[in-house]
């Protein structure tokens, strides 16, 4: 097994892409061997659904694609970035009680801490930018 492993999809930056993500990242990591922690686990993944959603709904169109990247240094970390093409940054939003979004930053932020990870926005050379999450990672044994 390699110490160090990528991949890379990219998607339209339609709302039934942001499942797709999810399987991808799921299925790329079930390939690179998941670590023991299933709550790891579940983090991952609502992390990625959430920047995926990111990706889709706050480029208002105009960025017609995001892409997933994963990195893998085998018992160190994992970060996994969204790109989009969309100059603005993502900020976070107030989230009063009644909105029904507005939150995902907050729990992404959340997330990552709580698993011991970093979050991190960089521009891009076309004038978008990447949202990273860095985690520690440590697959089990085989």
């Amino acid at each position: 097994m390699a110490d160090h492993q990528e991949a890379t999809v990219t998607l339209p930056s339609a709302p039934a892409s942001v499942s797709t993500a999810r399987r991808y990242v799921t299925d790329v990591l079930s390939e690179w061997g998941l670590p023991d922690d299933p709550e790891a686990v579940d983090a991952v993944r609502l992390i990625v659904s959430e920047l995926a959603t990111n990706a889709v709904q706050h480029t208002r169109g105009q960025s017609p694609t995001f892409t997933v990247d994963l990195r893998l240094d085998r018992g160190e970390q994992l970060r996994i970035g969204v790109t989009d093409s969309h100059p603005c940054h993502p900020r976070r939003m107030p989230a009063a009680v009644q909105r029904d979004n507005g939150r995902g930053l907050v729990i992404i932020r959340c997330l990552t801490a709580e698993h011991g990870g970093r979050l991190c926005v960089t521009p891009t050379a076309d004038g978008g930018k990447t949202v990273w999450i860095r985690l520690p990672w440590t697959p089990p044994v085989r």
